[in-house]
């Protein structure tokens, strides 16, 4: 008989826009054994954010009390010493200012209310300028144009951009910023309590974000990156050379955190990644799959053999990176700067009198009142996806454009603004939600069609994340729109599934990501197929869409990326 093998667990902690969660794996099979969830309180409330400037901050002790919080309630379940690996992912690109130890500035003294101290969240867009600048002076200043493993098109969502409009800001930060850290380069570095300059950074947030290459030695040179602005001079040699990819052990648990996690300091933590990165993995991804991860914005990653690809660059994406996602494989990844978030905007819009006209109750209780406001607020989503799915588009000629978050991709303009056409006395909220779900799956199917036409085919679509598993509406529309099958994975936690499976290979319970997947994936839920009554009309539909984008587009060019001239299109509605 063979021996019973020792329980081996991992926990995969996943950093999302509004909450942690941290799910307890078996690190064999992959079977669930605990999961818990923390949102950030300050973040709930709005703190360090600014939404009129697209200011989006998160401040690290709302990240280091989640930490505490989710880990102590899943590894309760098992011994410590069963529990073997963690990883994290997070998501990016969200970079913060660290000092010479690695802390992080807002936990310093004087700087634990300034906004610029913080996590620079994703999808903070105030460094427009910045970004126009880089990709100006990445074609003009001489050298080598370091925008073209990322797309050709750098983001104001991005690492450089970020920190170069933090640094013109912000005297105080930018004299004592030592170095700049991505979030889950961060976690993982306080986790192992590691040096700084030999820390293990990450290569999917790297490689995708901060202009990072193997051709060019590494990142930007530092000569580029004074032309860019003199206040970046020196910071190259306090950051990194060398990257490592997410099944890699960065370290173990420090002394500390075991004991603040309940843990041993036997615990291997691998290197850091990125929640859509983590995801894919999680989703099962193979050569030429897309994973949509569909939450408040969607990334799509999709993954190539190196061989296959050779040199060729795919245009307007978010880069692609050899081992950001597999090791052994290119990574390739593009998205939305909104996704739920189009549709969260709608909910809040036609909530406004909930929170704003409504009078106290002289019957309910503060909290009561409250929690009757998040029941309501919860059922009209719900509400507006029934009546948007029964809407007859013979009815409604509605025309958005998903762009109320900047484009993320094809080709990157975060200065672009959404748009509604064709409203009239007859338009209702339905009709209205119902366009808003359309503009979003018109906006994946020119991701899609961005990567055919760049020979990258697209052999099958996996959905994962909180809007493919509770949107039946939105996943309809979406195979109808793309014309393809979309297969909806089983795990309600893809992202820390993703980043337990990398766990379990830093730990040596895995031998390589593929094995893990298929030894600890969780399946499908179910496929949606296109409806053959739909796709014509969608098609008719979606090339309205486009021309109403080239035409805002022409009309309201922003500072990311220079607009083509263009005539105002003629648009027909249906």
């Amino acid at each position: 008989m063979q021996p019973t093998p020792t329980p081996a667990y991992v926990i995969g902690i996943d950093y999302g826009t509004d909450s942690v969660r941290a799910l307890l794996v078996d690190a064999r099979t992959g079977t669930e054994a605990a999961q818990a969830v923390h949102p950030y309180a300050r973040w709930k409330t709005g703190q360090f954010c600014n939404p009129a400037r697209n200011q989006f901050r998160q401040h690290p002790l709302d990240h280091i009390e989640g930490l505490e919080a989710v880990v102590r309630r899943v590894a309760q379940h098992v011994p410590a010493e069963q529990v073997v690996g963690l990883a994290v992912d997070t998501t990016g690109s969200t970079p913060g200012p660290v000092n010479a130890q690695g802390v992080a500035l807002a936990l310093t003294p004087g700087f634990e209310d300034n906004p610029n101290a913080m996590f620079v969240l994703w999808k903070d867009h105030t460094a427009l300028a910045e970004a126009a600048e880089i990709n100006h002076k990445a074609r003009t200043w001489g050298g080598e144009d370091y925008t073209r493993y990322s797309g050709g098109i750098y983001s104001s969502e991005w690492f450089w951009a970020k920190i170069t409009h933090i640094l013109r800001e912000d005297e105080a930060v930018a004299a004592a910023a030592h170095s700049w850290m991505e979030h889950c380069d961060w976690l993982t570095l306080l986790l192992t309590g590691g040096d700084l300059a030999t820390f293990k950074r990450s290569r999917c947030a790297a490689g995708h974000k901060a202009m990072w290459h193997v051709s060019w030695g590494g990142l930007p040179a530092e000569q580029f990156l004074e032309h860019l602005d003199p206040k970046l001079a020196g910071l190259h040699n306090r950051l990194f050379t060398e990257t490592y990819t997410a099944d890699e052990v960065a370290g173990h648990l420090s002394e500390e955190w075991a004991q603040r996690l309940g843990l041993t300091t036997n615990t291997v933590v691998a290197v850091g990644s990125f929640d859509a990165h983590a995801g894919a993995i999680a989703g099962e991804i193979e050569a030429y799959s897309m994973v949509k991860v569909m939450g408040t914005s969607t990334c799509d990653i999709v993954v190539a053999p190196t061989v296959e690809v050779g040199d060729h660059l795919v245009a307007g994406i978010c880069g692609q990176v050899d081992g950001s996602v597999i090791p052994g494989m290119l990574g390739l990844e593009a998205g939305q700067s909104a996704f739920g978030d189009l549709l969260a905007w709608f909910r809040n819009i036609v909530e406004w009198p909930l929170h704003h006209v409504l009078p106290d109750s002289t019957v309910l209780t503060p909290e009561q009142q409250d929690a009757l406001r998040d029941e309501m607020s919860d059922a009209l989503l719900v509400k507006l996806s029934e009546a948007a799915a029964a809407v007859d588009h013979a009815e409604s000629a509605v025309l958005a454009l998903d762009w109320v978050n900047g484009r993320r991709t094809p080709d990157a303009n975060q200065a672009l603004k959404g748009a509604l056409m064709n409203l009239t006395m007859g338009t209702n909220a339905p009709q209205i939600f119902r366009a808003l779900v359309e503009a979003i799956c018109y906006g994946s199917k020119q991701i899609v069609e961005r990567f055919e036409a760049e020979g990258i085919p697209i052999k099958q679509v996996i959905g994962i994340g909180g809007v493919a598993k509770k949107s039946q509406f939105v996943m309809q529309t979406l195979a109808d729109v793309l014309d393809r099958p979309i297969r909806i994975a089983v795990s309600e936690q893809a992202p820390a599934l993703g980043a337990a499976m990398y766990a379990a290979v830093a730990a040596g319970i895995q031998p390589d990501v593929q094995t893990a997947q298929k030894a600890m994936g969780s399946g499908f839920a179910e496929t949606y197929l296109p409806n053959p009554a739909r796709v014509d009309d969608y098609a008719a539909r979606y090339a309205q869409y486009q021309a109403f984008g080239r035409f805002v587009e022409s009309a309201t060019s922003g500072p990311d990326e220079p607009v083509m001239e263009t005539e105002a299109p003629a648009i027909t509605t249906a």
